[in-house]
């Protein structure tokens, strides 16, 4: 009796012992060329997303096909088998639940992760048993999140510290690049790039290297920018100068203008007046930087000496002192500065004395010609007597100044002389 034909005794083989056995004649005895070709569509896949590995030129006397993680077809690495006449799966020790297979052998990888990175084995196995092993390649890349620059000093001081920005975070497989004022980095002895680009040092800082930074991440699926990034570059602050409008002005009538002129940026202004911190009046505007101080009107108190001072985080500088004079009307009514009653009691002084002096005026005429006549009435009855004393009085009553006459006094005078003579 002549034994079965091999068809049919392959026919009560189990599966999946057909399988192993076929598996280890491949392993053992790999083809020395591969019809079917696999593809990656896309051929980068990002994160999150879905990925085909499709199969090409693959014959119609297939008898099933098996995957595998890596580039060898061990059992362990078995993802999952298919039978092509009765459409069966068998998963293997590599399979995530993820995967899903097509009648051509083609495998579809669902939200992949860079887990998934890697190589693919296809064995393939036709109905003459004969096999074919064909490899493909899943690149799996993430969606880049926007870098951000780092410092190592955020205040460094000019012409002696050194600066090293980083590009966070370190990414795998991302190619780091750097941009300053929007343009790539010039040729420079200072600068010195990293090797995998992500970290930028800049040697003995100036003003001109405050940026502003950025640095852009890529990889095959994404490309993403950093925030701008500036250096705040700490430098001797040069002395400013004081520009006015004027210098000598009139009080109550015009307007000073003064503003603080520096060459330095990334300064901060301030203004003193006679040594002092500068107190705002209502009459004072500052402009938005404070470089510019307004004073309008001015007044006589604000005359005096005005600087302005620049600084910094590390450094300041004033400026040489500027003079304002106020010119100002001293005299009464204007701004002299006397009260009413004060102008009222000089008047009434002033008017006072005019009558004392009338007085006495009027006073000497009377005595002269009345002590004439009384020296002949005395001359003619008696001779002098030395041994007398003469006692006088005078009294005055002056309701109004009134001019000086020679004319003897009326009966209606309001002065009163009396004159009394008497012996010893």
């Amino acid at each position: 009796m002549e034994p079965p034909s091999a068809p049919a005794h392959r026919q009560h083989v189990p599966w999946h012992r057909l399988l192993l056995a076929v598996s280890l004649l491949s392993f053992w005895n790999l083809p020395t060329a591969a019809q079917i070709s696999i593809e990656s569509v896309p051929f980068n896949v990002a994160e999150g997303s879905d990925v085909l590995l499709l199969v090409h030129n693959a014959t119609e006397n297939i008898l099933g096909y098996s995957w595998y993680r890596g580039e060898r077809a061990g059992n362990n690495q078995l993802i999952v088998s298919h039978r092509v006449d009765n459409q069966v799966n068998n998963t293997g020790p590599a399979y995530s639940g993820r995967e899903i297979t097509y009648p051509n052998g083609s495998l579809l990888f669902q939200n992949v992760t860079q887990n998934d990175t890697g190589y693919y084995t296809l064995l393939v196995i036709k109905n003459d048993l004969q096999t074919e092993i064909v490899t493909g390649q899943l690149r799996v890349f993430p969606v880049l999140p926007t870098p951000i620059i780092t410092s190592n000093n955020s205040n460094p001081v000019e012409h002696e510290d050194t600066v090293v920005l980083t590009c966070e975070p370190e990414t795998q497989n991302t190619t780091y690049m750097w941009w300053i004022n929007n343009q790539s980095l010039p040729n420079s002895t200072r600068l010195e790039l990293s090797q995998d680009n992500r970290t930028l040092t800049l040697f003995n800082v100036t003003r001109n290297d405050t940026g502003p930074y950025e640095c852009e991440t890529q990889n095959p699926v994404s490309a993403a920018r950093s925030d701008p990034f500036t250096l705040n570059v700490i430098h001797p602050v040069a002395q400013p100068i004081i520009e006015a409008s004027n210098t000598t002005v009139t009080e109550h009538e015009d307007t000073v203008v003064l503003k603080c002129l520096t060459n330095d940026t990334g300064v901060s202004i301030r203004w003193l007046f006679n040594g002092q911190s500068l107190l705002l009046t209502e009459r004072m505007e500052l402009s938005q930087d404070n470089g510019t101080l307004t004073i309008e009107p001015v007044r006589r108190e604000d005359a005096g000496d005005y600087q302005c001072e620049a600084y910094n985080l590390g450094n300041s500088n004033k400026s040489d002192p500027l003079r304002l004079d106020v010119k100002f009307d001293p005299t009464p009514g204007s701004s002299s500065g006397l009260s009413g009653g004060a102008i009222a009691g000089i008047v009434i002084g002033v008017l006072a004395g005019v009558a004392l002096i009338a007085g006495l005026v009027y006073f000497l005429c009377v005595r002269k010609t009345g002590g004439a006549s009384d020296q002949r009435h005395l001359t003619e009855h008696k001779s002098p007597d030395f041994n007398h004393i003469a006692y006088s009085s005078l009294n005055f009553n002056a309701q109004e100044p009134k001019k000086p006459t020679l004319a003897p006094p009326s009966s209606t005078a309001t002065e009163t002389v009396y004159s009394e003579v008497k012996k010893k």
